[in-house]
């Protein structure tokens, strides 16, 4: 039939495009906008064929086989069909298995069937050369795209450039009609200066047990080196602040019994996080208050209709970053609240969120590809962006849950 179909490699198509453009072939150092990359794709291939399309099909690798944001994004776009591998670490790096033979069955089957006349292949691997050979033996048409490489050298295999009916180069221009190289500047969540909203929790005291001087000798620390320096006057000297982001394990730290304010020795730290799980309690910590176990979630607020809307809305415009993920997640909370008091009532648990909400916040997150290479556990990081989104759009001030418990 007089028709084009476009087969693409994901892997090689962004991690040619960031060499060109980023200097590495990590597709982490690129952005894409992926519905017009799919424009672009299909407006390129009718013109050089001077056939309608038929359907692009996008080959790439994920965990497990394990939909990622985007290709949920780029499997509900008109004449879209993504066929995922899978992604496996090895040696400490990535890579895709079953493309390729996935690629070759879907090429083969296209042409075996007279489905269309010419196909349009986005790759640079040797191993399509059987797939591609059956192509043109049974009449089809067969047009290698190549990305324009970083060196200005191939970075296809050069029996597929030999075998090709027709040969173009995607250059730079084209590129970048799509994908655009990241800062260098630019760092994942949490970033170097603390947005407002947790700025509470990054400067909560230290343990007691971090400033406590050390332990008399006895039989079994007789050798022991002190815990703190001594200033002159005899009080303990404040220890540097850890770098980085505290863990919940630092936080929980707060809960135990002794960790007393510097400021305030009579007052401990109630700063603790929750998780799906519910809250871990430690010795001394106080049970979730009865306000915050009576909070409505977000699940118990949602119609059927607003549910199917909610994951049209996940599929085709919420990118999977953590901090949007939590204020998409905190925006649908409040805006099918009846009860506006329960707005109040959160405030005055700032930072803290019950865990009810923030389990279900976290299982959410987890829809969106957050927990792939981590062992089924959301990094660290990503929980701490995860929250700090949700009470960015909840719009709390820092230190908003402080002030509500001194009044």
């Amino acid at each position: 039939m007089d028709r084009c179909i476009v087969l693409v490699d994901a892997g090689y198509l962004l991690g040619a495009a960031a060499s060109l453009l980023a200097g590495e072939p990590s597709r982490s150092r690129i952005t894409v906008d992926h519905a017009a990359l799919i424009q672009a794709l299909r407006d390129r291939a009718e013109s050089d064929t001077e056939r309608p399309l038929l359907r692009i099909y996008w080959f790439d690798g994920a965990p497990d086989r394990v939909p990622q944001p985007e290709h949920r994004r780029l499997r509900v776009m008109p004449r879209v069909t993504v066929r995922l591998g899978a992604l496996t670490r090895s040696d400490g790096r990535w890579a895709q298995k079953g493309v390729d033979a996935a690629m070759h069955a879907e090429l083969t089957e296209l042409a075996r069937n007279r489905a269309c006349s010419d196909v349009v292949l986005v790759t640079g691997d040797g191993d399509l050369l059987p797939g591609m050979m059956a192509a043109k033996e049974h009449g089809v048409a067969v047009h290698l795209w190549a990305v324009q490489a970083a060196d200005g050298d191939y970075n296809q295999s050069e029996d597929l450039v030999a075998e090709a009916d027709e040969r173009r180069v995607l250059d730079r221009a084209w590129i970048t009609q799509a994908v655009r190289a990241k800062e260098l500047t630019a760092v994942c969540a949490p970033p170097p200066v603390p947005r407002p909203e947790i700025a509470a929790i990054l400067s909560a005291p230290l343990p007691e047990s971090s400033l406590a001087p050390a332990p008399e000798a006895g039989p079994e620390g007789a050798d022991r080196a002190p815990a703190v320096s001594v200033v002159e006057n005899g009080a303990p000297e404040r220890m540097p602040a850890p770098k980085g982001v505290p863990t919940p394990k630092d936080l929980a730290a707060l809960r135990a019994p002794g960790a007393q304010s510097v400021q305030n020795p009579a007052t401990t730290a109630t700063l603790r996080w929750s998780s799906d799980k519910g809250w871990v309690d430690r010795p001394g910590g106080a049970a979730e208050s009865a306000e915050a176990a009576s909070m409505p979630t977000l699940a118990q607020l949602t119609t059927a209709e607003q549910r199917w809307a909610d994951r049209e809305e996940d599929i085709t415009t919420v990118g999977g970053d953590p901090y949007e993920v939590g204020q998409v997640f905190a925006r649908r909370w409040m805006s099918r609240l009846g009860d506006q008091s329960h707005l109040h009532k959160l405030s005055a648990m700032y930072p803290r969120i019950p865990h009810r909400i923030d389990g279900e916040l976290l299982r959410y997150a987890a829809r969106f590809g957050l927990l792939a290479h981590k062992d089924d556990q959301i990094d660290e990081h990503d929980r701490y962006a995860i929250r700090a989104g949700f009470w960015r759009e909840f719009d709390v001030p820092a230190g908003a849950g402080e002030h509500a418990s001194a009044e």
